[in-house]
């Protein structure tokens, strides 16, 4: 049955609305101002009578500080329904006009989308006395890509449930909808899993900078928390699970699992001879679907060529090589992926693996790629020949451990080149051929921030921000849209709320503005 999805919020007394500028990121396809603004109390309060979006309410309210549900003050009704032929996932039709204020969209996700803009429209308002001036305006919209996700690496540096609320804040605020938790890696394992603890007691001591600080994880409620406080802002946590390389922290906690050292890589990978490797990492996927609710884990699947040499040497591996009639170690590399991917489709869950998997012959209908090497481009032309659904987050100009200015001196480089907030801006266009970033089977972009170089909340700051804004537009505004000046003079109001958050962001406009901040340099300029 058609429903729409409503929002009526009746005002008397129109004003006049003068031309201005709409200071929201990122920018919508289509804008018409209208000839009438809206006056709001700065302190009403919106309440609906659907229960089903309370959730988009209330995010709405304490955004504007309206927490208090029993505050008296004016309160501003909101009728919610819904219409399934408004267009696509996350599409939605906001309206300011005759005195009422209605969202149109054809699933939840569109009226989240519609609920934040107004929510930019708010904090951005002009103010008459105590009222706001929101415009008269029609805004009609949807994302150019479904996935606008940031990946965090908490491995090499452990920053707990306030700053992760913080960052998930900041997405849902630019309607980025998928956060990519690199949980386990080398230095750290920071996801209990009650059936094996030393994995958190033993694999979480340690980070990139001190491995002897002590243990520093999730609780499995730790994790639920996360994952609801993300859902309430239409974003779905995707949990990285880095195999079979990266394993050390988990190779400490189990050295049973280990399939040995390479020089300078101690344990790093997992032991792909043990049929026991298989039946416990199934143990921890199955713990880990069960906080993780989504249809989504990532296998990671990266630089396992770093530790391989272990291999050489190891009984188990010989056997398996021999058993299968394999010839080179990545045979037995891939004979490892597909076993895990195959438990992952078995637990009703979607791979996600990093590009080096492409190579492997995993199933294209359930895998997922993230493509992070720009300078190998044929590994994406691969991936969406063969059928895989892609997600682009290359390093340059993706990569947000990467310094931002020609003057920073604490990060990663590639050569020369750096990630500007402009570069990520005009990403993918700046970087790939239409033909490429228009592909069918290209589902989203990405950034990724790794912590070798991050250490504090005020250094994760200032790579985050404006670049999180750049990103929102990344994913979400037509070419055609894009305006260097226009976004700029957006970005500078928004500069704005970043203080009022009390976020030690960098002014690309005043670079002096805050001094960069200096966890741990980097060892050298990266160029894997």
């Amino acid at each position: 049955m058609k429903r729409a999805f409503l929002i009526f919020l009746v005002i008397t007394l129109p004003v006049f609305l003068y031309a201005q500028d709409l200071n929201l990121i990122p920018y919508p396809q289509q804008v018409k101002l209208l000839k009438y603004n809206l006056p709001l109390a700065k302190h009403c309060r919106f309440y609906t009578n659907n229960n089903r979006f309370n959730y988009a309410v209330d995010y709405l309210n304490e955004e504007l500080a309206f927490q208090d549900k029993h505050a008296k003050g004016p309160l501003q009704k909101i009728l919610i329904n819904r219409d399934t032929t408004r267009g696509i996932s996350g599409a939605y039709t906001l309206s300011i006009s005759g005195g009422v204020i209605s969202i149109q969209a054809p699933d939840s996700a569109g009226v989240f989308n519609g609920i934040v803009t107004l929510l930019q429209l708010c904090r951005s308002a002009k103010t008459e006395g105590a009222k706001i001036i929101l415009p008269g305006v029609t805004i009609t919209d949807q994302p150019r890509y479904q996935w606008r996700g940031f990946m965090l690496d908490e491995s090499r540096h452990f920053f707990g449930k306030e700053v992760v609320k913080k960052i998930l804040k900041g997405m849902a605020f630019y309607k980025l909808n998928r956060f990519h938790w690199h949980l386990t890696d080398a230095q750290g394992w920071r996801l209990d899993v009650k059936k094996y603890p030393l994995l958190t007691t033993t694999g979480g001591i340690g980070n990139f900078t001190d491995s002897l600080v002590s243990a520093k994880y999730y609780t499995q409620d730790d994790i639920k928390e996360i994952v609801n406080f993300a859902k309430q802002r239409n974003i779905e946590i995707v949990p990285e699970i880095d195999m079979p390389g990266h394993a050390t922290a988990a190779n400490h906690a189990y050295p049973i699992y280990s399939g040995g050292t390479t020089p300078g890589f101690e344990n790093f990978t997992f032991n792909p001879g043990k049929e026991i490797t298989y039946s416990f990492i199934s143990d921890i996927l199955k713990e880990v679907k069960g906080v993780f609710p989504g249809n989504m884990i990532h296998i990671g699947g990266d630089e396992v060529t770093l530790g391989i040499k272990g291999w050489e040497n190891n009984p188990d591996v010989k056997k398996l090589m021999n058993e299968r009639g394999f010839t080179d170690y990545k045979q037995a590399e891939f004979y490892f992926l597909k076993g895990i991917a195959d438990t992952v489709q078995k637990l009703n869950c979607t791979v996600m693996c990093w590009d080096e998997a492409v190579a492997a012959g995993l199933p294209t209908n359930r895998v997922m790629i993230n493509w992070w090497r720009q300078d190998k481009p044929t590994v994406l032309t691969e991936a969406l020949r063969d059928g895989y659904k892609v997600i682009l987050c290359p390093r340059l100009p993706m990569y947000f451990d990467f310094v931002q200015d020609s003057t920073h001196r604490s990060g990663r480089k590639w050569g020369k080149l750096y990630n500007s907030y402009t570069n990520v801006y005009h990403f993918p266009e700046n970087s790939l051929s239409d033909t490429i970033y228009s592909h069918g089977n290209v589902i989203g972009v990405q950034a990724n921030l790794w912590t070798e170089t991050v250490v504090s909340e005020k250094r994760l700051d200032y790579l985050l921000f404006p670049r999180l804004a750049a990103l929102a537009e990344s994913g979400w505004t037509n070419i055609s849209m894009k305006d260097d000046r226009l976004f700029n003079e957006r970005l500078r109001m928004h500069l704005n709320y970043y203080i009022k958050a009390g976020i030690y962001y960098y002014d690309p406009f005043n670079p002096g503005y805050h001094k960069e901040p200096v966890d741990k340099k980097s060892k050298q300029e990266i160029q894997d």
